[in-house]
């Protein structure tokens, strides 16, 4: 897929004014500080897209952004950042949930995973949740260039081994990148352009 173009929309915090059109959405969340506004301006080659900072939490909306005229990538705020007031936490977490739970055009979510963190229980607890509400979902793991090829392909098998040592049995698809080098690019966007190819096959029907 090449991306010709990658708009901001709108920011809220409420799901009923999100975008009203009948577009495929994906989701981008992860714990703050997993490098996700690198990854989505590395996907649409747009240096500030999404906006950067060294202070962790700064997403705290719901950011709509249309790719190519034709979908939506949803950049939704970080969770289990410590700095966050707690009341800042239950307001996130009540419209994060409601986004899941009520936004009927979200077709996948990305799970953003640290590759040089061992699993992590909000993160697993949070794909627990995904999956018990039927919200399909992928593990991206971030941050590649930290590590070295065998430690990479070691992490990964690690944490796939912990999913399948709990309630799943089988493995999300996943997705290793690298936002300084590109890494997993073309292998995202041809992921999620096959997703495309099925949910406007199926609106013809």
């Amino acid at each position: 897929m090449k991306i010709k173009s990658a708009d901001f929309v709108m920011s809220n915090s409420d799901v009923a004014k999100c975008p009203n059109e009948p577009l495929p959405e994906y989701a981008f969340i992860g714990r703050s500080n997993v490098g996700k506004s690198s990854l989505i301006n590395m996907l649409t080659e747009r240096k500030s897209l999404a906006k950067t900072s060294g202070r962790p939490g700064k997403t705290q909306l719901i950011n709509h952004f249309k790719i190519n005229e034709n979908w939506f990538l949803v950049d939704l705020p970080g969770y289990g950042y410590a700095k966050v007031s707690r009341r800042d936490k239950n307001i996130f977490q009540k419209y994060i949930t409601n986004y899941f739970l009520q936004r009927e055009q979200l077709v996948c979510s990305f799970v953003l995973i640290d590759i040089r963190h061992e699993p992590q229980k909000i993160d697993l607890d949070f794909m627990q949740w995904l999956g018990e509400n039927g919200i399909p979902f992928a593990i991206i793991f971030t941050k590649a260039d930290k590590l070295k090829p065998l430690a990479i392909e070691k992490h990964v098998e690690n944490y796939i081994n912990e999913l399948l040592s709990g309630a799943w049995e089988e493995a999300p698809q996943h997705f290793v990148t690298s936002s300084s080098k590109k890494i997993g690019r073309d292998e995202l966007l041809e992921y999620i352009d096959g997703i495309n190819l099925q949910f406007f096959e199926a609106t013809k029907k």
